[in-house]
Order: C-alpha cells, then sequence, then structure tokens
C-alpha cells in the first residue's frame, strides 16, 4: 500500500490532475452548500452535471499534458539515452515546437551539437598528440644511437688534446687552442649528456624524503657556482613541511637548473629568492630572480626541447625538468616581466596525497 501511493506521488499524471481536482471538488462543495433551498432531485442532478464537468476538465487536463508534455518528455528519455551510450547524432523533434517546451528541445539539441564538436576535437588533438610522440620516441631513439657514436671519438679527440698540449712548450701560443678545443669538448659532451637523459631518462628512485634538504643542498651548489659575482642567494629551510616521496637527485638537479639560469639572468649585482611553502596535499618551491626576465612572446616557448636564447645552452635543461617534475606528478609553471626578473614555482604532492602513485616509492 505505502508503495502504490509513493509511486502515485511519483507519477507526475498525478501531481499535475491532484489540484485541478482538489479546486473542482471544493468548488462542487461550495455550489453545494449554494444550492440547498433548491428541491433534493433538482439538487442531485445539479450536482451531477457539475461533477460530469469536473472529470470531462479533469481528462481533457490530462489528455492535453500528454500530448503537450508527456510525449516530448519520453522522446527527450530516449534521446539522452541514445546520447549516453555515444550517439552524438541524436536530436529530439519537438525543438521546433514555438513554447517553453521547444525552447527545452533547442537547448537539448545546441548542448549535443557542441558535446560531439568538442569530441571531435579532443578524437583530432589526441591523433595529433600520439603521432608526435611517435615521431619524438623514434627522434629520442635516433638521438641515443647518435650520442653514444659520438662520444668515443670525442674522447679521443680531448685526449689527443690534452696529450699535445703537455707536449707543447709552456709559452706557446698553441696552448691556448688547445684549451679552448677542451672546453668546446667539454660542452659537446654536456650535450651529449643531456640529450641522453632526455631521450632515455633513468627510473625514478622515489623516496620520502624533506623536500627542504634537497632544495637546500641544490642552493649550497648554486653558491658555489656564484663565485665572485656580486649576487646574494636567499634561502631559508622552513620547518614543519610534510614530507614528499620525490627522487632528491633529480628534484636537486631541477632546482640547480633553476638557480643556475637565474643566476646567468642578472647581468650585474642581483638577488635570488628560493621560497618554499605547502598547502592541502602540496609542497611547492619558488625560484624568484632580479634579473632581465623573459620576453612575453618567448615565455611559452621555454619548456620546449632545444629551445635557448643562450649562445652556449643546450636547450634542453628547462624542458627535462619539467618532465622530472611531471613524473612526479606534480606542476612547473613560469611568470615573467621584462626587466622585473622571473619567477618559476614547482609543486609537488606530499606523501599519500589522494590520486598520487608512485610505482617506485620506497
Amino acid at each position: 500500500m505505502v508503495l502504490l501511493v509513493t509511486s502515485l506521488f511519483q507519477n507526475w499524471r498525478f501531481k499535475a490532475a491532484l489540484p485541478v481536482t482538489v479546486v473542482l471538488g471544493l468548488g462542487l462543495l461550495l455550489f453545494e452548500a449554494t444550492t440547498l433551498s433548491l428541491e433534493s432531485t433538482a439538487r442531485h442532478r445539479v450536482l451531477l452535471v457539475a461533477a460530469g464537468g469536473a472529470l470531462a476538465i479533469s481528462a481533457v487536463l490530462l489528455v492535453v499534458l500528454a500530448v503537450l508534455v508527456e510525449s516530448p518528455l519520453t522522446e527527450l528519455k530516449q534521446t539522452v539515452a541514445r546520447v549516453r551510450a555515444g550517439d552524438l547524432s541524436a536530436r529530439v523533434s519537438f525543438a521546433n515546437h514555438k513554447d517553453e517546451i521547444g525552447d527545452l528541445g533547442r537547448n537539448f539539441n545546441e548542448m549535443v551539437r557542441e558535446l560531439r564538436e568538442s569530441r571531435e576535437e579532443i578524437e583530432r588533438l589526441h591523433r595529433t598528440q600520439m603521432s608526435r610522440a611517435e615521431h619524438l620516441a623514434s627522434l629520442g631513439e635516433l638521438a641515443a644511437g647518435l650520442a653514444h657514436e659520438i662520444r668515443n671519438p670525442l674522447a679521443g679527440i680531448a685526449g689527443a688534446a690534452e696529450v699535445i698540449g703537455q707536449q707543447l712548450p709552456a709559452g706557446s701560443s698553441h696552448r691556448e687552442v688547445l684549451r679552448e678545443v677542451c672546453k668546446e669538448a667539454q660542452r659537446i659532451e654536456m650535450l651529449l649528456s643531456d640529450l641522453l637523459q632526455y631521450a632515455r631518462p633513468r627510473p625514478l628512485q622515489f623516496a620520502r624524503r624533506d623536500l627542504g634538504d634537497t632544495i637546500e643542498q641544490a642552493v649550497l651548489l648554486a653558491r658555489q657556482q656564484v663565485g665572485q659575482q656580486p649576487i646574494q642567494i636567499e634561502f631559508s629551510k622552513p620547518k614543519g613541511l610534510p614530507p614528499v616521496e620525490h627522487d632528491a637527485a633529480l628534484i636537486e638537479q631541477v632546482a640547480l637548473n633553476l638557480l643556475v639560469n637565474a643566476i646567468q639572468a642578472m647581468d650585474q649585482a642581483g638577488c635570488v629568492r628560493v621560497e618554499m611553502e605547502s598547502r592541502e596535499g602540496l609542497v611547492g618551491f619558488r625560484v624568484v630572480d632580479s634579473g632581465r626576465g623573459i620576453a612575453p612572446e618567448v615565455l611559452p616557448k621555454i619548456f620546449r626541447p632545444f629551445f635557448t636564447t643562450k649562445g652556449h645552452g643546450t636547450g634542453l635543461g628547462l624542458s627535462l625538468a619539467k618532465g622530472i617534475i611531471e613524473q612526479h606528478g606534480g606542476s612547473i609553471e613560469a611568470t615573467s616581466l621584462p626587466g622585473s626578473g622571473a619567477e618559476f614555482s614547482i609543486w609537488l604532492p606530499t606523501a599519500g596525497a589522494p590520486g598520487v602513485v608512485h610505482p617506485n616509492s620506497a
């Protein structure tokens, strides 16, 4: 009985007819009260006619609602089922009605059209990304093979230059040439190392550590590279930061790369600030410099492989940094105004943060 009553109240026909029936019933009671002066037979006849009229009005109302409301709702329900099954060509036919139901149909058809266009765009971008990924994988294999092939003769050249340098007289002008040869050989070796790391990155060794210790080590190394330059690196390791599962060597490499870039961005005296903070599920650090900044047209390109504004750079440092951070489930962003320095922000998930799984975590 309870289920029957609940089912009735959930039926739209019952909900639509109920208020009309109540109003008509109240009207009949009022009518009966005003016809008490009539004879009994006449009153009964009038009441029967009024009750029949009330039933007829209710029946007509239900028929009208069935035609104007139930049919579009049934079609909408069936069309929604088709869309859920993946058929984004489905449309409702009542969109041409010149009423609120028609507005609903037009809005629904427009929504499905936009969903279809979005899916087509996503599929196109997916195909593009897959093609690009295959292309980059092929280039990576080629680059790794070339790097290995170049390293052996390069080592021979560097060794031969060193031997020749030892045999030259102390005041020979050729010593400077050989020093330049060794310097360029070291530069090629650095490029090959970056290229190999980009093409075949080593598996990450995750461990739960204090990220502040890792960043502090990078700051110490960067201060050694400053040397006699009038550049300060400010860092104060905060206390109470939650631990982060990360590969300390690689995150240190990322931080050091950002610090070296910041140092090189300053033509004279300046300051580099390293700041750390935590928020829900994340620990982050920022590298902020007072250098010349990054031009707006260059900023979107800085994480691309082999893109560099330096005459001596490999163009892989920031690209490698971005890949390492993304492998940690984190994010890296850069902001800058020309002449006002640059800021790089890195966020990493804390140990045990929801949705983050490190397959090699120790």
